[in-house]
């Protein structure tokens, strides 16, 4: 948080996570930061279009059970889902930056929350009425049905699950560059950090309590798709979900737009192609049309679509954005900056402690990685590309 100034109170402001670390630490270290933030900002769009498809297949699947029953074939693929979804976003990237995009977090938050509550109350609901699973602390016991291999693969795995919570590190910069200067942006942030940040890991930290309660082993990834019943309820709950990864894909997709074309606008100052803005008026309202945006962010929205359609597995996807993003940008970066930042001398305590927490999450990070994409490479041999159905 004190990295956005390198004086909180009077020093020049880093509007990037980039900025920051060129700053503290080099451009070197400027290269290799950027290109693993902006990395993970594309890659986490392709998670979202995931995520987005399965809620909107869960949908039309318990809709077709609630009419048909439990026995009708109501399997569905994610297709037209995701074409569907990238579509959509085609549109809502031609929005021209990130102070723009106001409403689309705001109800993107909400929705969040809606979720969330939905999840819990329908959680607690089973476990009160008697149907909660046998659940333990070690979880999925080794046996027949598991081999011990196979669970250190999937604990493994589920570490990048859990380090994906921290996306928020790497966008952080970005949605303080957008706060008014009055009061002052790290004023403003320490706060809505300390309350933001601490509700949303106790309100899904209990989520995430209550559906290993009430499922056990058997927890879905979505957690929606172990229910049927209310089932306008949980259709709410999968809508709130799509609509939360409306948002949250240009959350996420604008800062890695923004990054591409300064770079283009760097090289090729004088390019209409580039620079030009086209004022179009449609239906009263004008709109600045600027050609270079128009193409390149319709062929990412395009290509991550494409990438999502053919590994639509998401446990395992989310896994390893989670796991490529944890070690070095919400700890690694952060802690040398802190140490460049406070003039911390090389091998004191405080300085080995810190290189010790280094060390530890990137091995957390290696491990889940690894298993990510093991996990991937089974899921790829196990289904056709372009053509998975649940």
């Amino acid at each position: 948080m004190d990295s956005w100034y390198p004086d909180p109170v009077n020093g020049k402001r880093n509007y990037s996570y980039m900025q920051a670390v060129k700053v503290y630490l080099g451009g070197t270290m400027q290269v290799i930061c950027g290109s693993i933030v902006y990395g993970k900002l594309a890659g986490i769009t392709v998670g979202y279009t995931i995520t987005s498809s399965i809620s909107l297949a869960a949908i039309e699947s318990i809709v077709c059970v609630h009419r048909k029953g439990h026995e009708a074939d109501c399997s569905s693929s994610y297709n037209p889902y995701m074409i569907s979804f990238g579509t959509l976003q085609i549109f809502l990237s031609q929005i021209p930056n990130f102070h723009e995009l106001t409403w689309i977090s705001t109800v993107a938050a909400i929705t969040s929350f809606g979720y969330v509550f939905i999840a819990i109350a329908l959680c607690f609901n089973v476990i009160i009425s008697g149907n909660g699973a046998s659940t333990s602390i070690t979880g999925i016991k080794i046996g027949p049905e598991l081999s011990l291999e196979t669970k250190v693969w999937r604990i493994m795995s589920s570490m990048g699950n859990i380090a994906l919570a921290c996306t928020y590190a790497t966008v952080i910069y970005d949605i303080m560059d957008t706060l008014k200067s009055h009061p002052s942006e790290n004023k403003q942030m320490k706060k809505a950090n300390v309350i933001g940040v601490s509700t949303m890991t106790m309100i899904f930290l209990l989520c995430s309590c209550l559906g290993y309660a009430a499922f056990g082993d058997h927890t879905p990834g979505n957690i929606f798709a172990g229910f049927h019943e209310p089932y306008w309820l949980v259709v709410i709950g999968d809508i709130c979900i799509v609509i939360h990864m409306i948002g949250a894909y240009q959350v996420m997709g604008q800062p890695f737009f923004r990054f591409i074309e300064m770079g283009a606008n760097i090289m090729w100052p004088i390019s209409n192609f580039i620079n030009k803005e086209h004022p179009i008026s449609l239906c009263g309202v004008t709109i600045n049309l600027n050609l270079f945006r128009l193409i390149w962010r319709t062929i990412f929205v395009i290509l991550g679509t494409t990438l999502a359609m053919a590994m639509p597995f998401f446990n395992q996807i989310l896994a390893l954005l989670g796991a490529i993003g944890f070690g070095p940008l919400v700890v690694f970066f952060p802690i040398q900056m802190h140490i460049a930042q406070k003039g911390i001398r090389p091998m004191s305590l405080r300085w080995c402690a810190l290189q010790c927490l280094n060390c530890v999450c990137f091995l957390v990070s290696l491990a889940a990685v690894v298993a990510s994409i093991h996990e991937i490479s089974k899921n790829l041999h196990k289904f056709k590309i372009f053509a998975y159905k649940q």
